[in-house]
């Protein structure tokens, strides 16, 4: 076994899985740091779960490798499943037991000592906040954020290497996902977590780096702000201010001909413009604009701001340039 597999959590290589004609993944390639958390995104049907489905050992790749925690998936299915936590977006839990019985039960399952039980099942409670108001509930009277804490103890109950949550904030309220957050946090470092989700906010908010898969292969791959270096360079700004469109254009020009003018929208009840304005190059634009605007005593600056690409925006743009790279090679093909 290489060294340079083992250091790792996850470690993919060249993994395919083809359903008949069908590529669902198509020689994908990437690895987990030990306690990194990873977001891995995708549009609907980009071969997200079926990625987890093969790193969990639930459905064979068709070729490739897969490794967690430096085993072979494909050699030690029941070994690899033992350093890994799962939660699947519906969470398939029992409705008729208390909470706390649901997690003894799994955890003898899952193989901990029956002296150990107790002690571990009372830590992870403590830790997802379920000991208080929900250890005793039965899980069809608990609400939605309670399940998803329920589905997060049960995937951390045996201490696993590698965590695994498909959608898991998903269709719960603001203070509910911001529980789920902090969870989460609290596992870096400890275990690598890999989170799907298509709440991209949270996502920015809560991984690492990101991956981002399309028609089975990776798109993009990094932190969100090296992505945003790499997709949308360009540097934007928002300035709010009392002065004409055609006066504004003028002082664009006098900064940097190469500036360019998005838009420029008329604040309701007020004198003032809104403008966005573009840059591949100039970092110091807001400072450049705000020099400018100041040497005229008529014209009023309210508001500057850098508006940053958020991780939507780079989503679409990763996304976009795979569609337009496939459609390019088809269009060789054809010729």
């Amino acid at each position: 076994m290489s060294d340079s597999i083992t250091q790792y959590s996850v470690y993919v290589s060249h993994l395919c899985k083809r359903y008949g004609e069908i590529n669902a993944l198509d020689d994908l390639s990437f690895s987990i740091q030990k306690g990194e958390i990873l977001g891995f995104l995708g549009p609907n049907g980009a071969g997200k779960s079926t990625t987890m489905k093969i790193l969990s050992g639930l459905v064979p790749a068709t070729s490739g490798h897969a490794y967690v925690c430096g085993k072979s998936v494909s050699n030690n299915v029941q070994e690899v499943k033992n350093h890994i936590g799962f939660m699947p977006e519906n969470n398939p839990l029992p409705d008729e037991m208390r909470v706390i019985e649901y997690l003894r039960y799994r955890a003898r399952l899952k193989g901990i000592a029956r002296s150990a039980v107790k002690k571990r099942v009372d830590e992870v409670m403590e830790l997802c906040e379920l000991h208080r108001k929900a250890a005793y509930r039965i899980i069809s009277n608990l609400s939605k954020g309670y399940r998803q804490r329920v589905g997060i103890a049960d995937a951390i109950l045996s201490k696993p290497d590698l965590i695994i949550m498909d959608e898991p904030t998903i269709g719960l309220d603001p203070h509910q996902i911001l529980s789920i957050r902090n969870l989460i946090n609290s596992l870096r470092g400890d275990m690598s977590v890999i989170i799907s989700s298509h709440i991209l906010p949270e996502i920015e908010l809560v991984c690492d780096r990101v991956i981002i898969i399309n028609q089975g292969t990776i798109v993009a791959n990094g932190s969100p702000a090296s992505l945003r270096n790499e997709f949308l360079p360009s540097y934007r700004f928002a300035v709010e201010a009392k002065v004409s469109q055609e006066n504004f254009d003028i002082i664009l020009k006098k900064i940097d001909t190469s500036l360019v003018l998005e838009s420029c929208d008329e604040i309701v009840d007020s004198s003032f413009n809104k403008f966005i304005v573009s840059s591949q190059e100039n970092k110091k634009l807001g400072e450049d604009l705000i020099y400018e605007l100041s040497k005229d005593s008529s014209l009023r600056l309210r508001e500057i701001y850098e508006i940053k690409p958020s991780l939507e925006d780079i989503f679409m743009a990763a996304t976009k340039r795979n569609w337009e790279n496939i459609r390019d090679i088809k269009q060789r093909g054809g010729k």
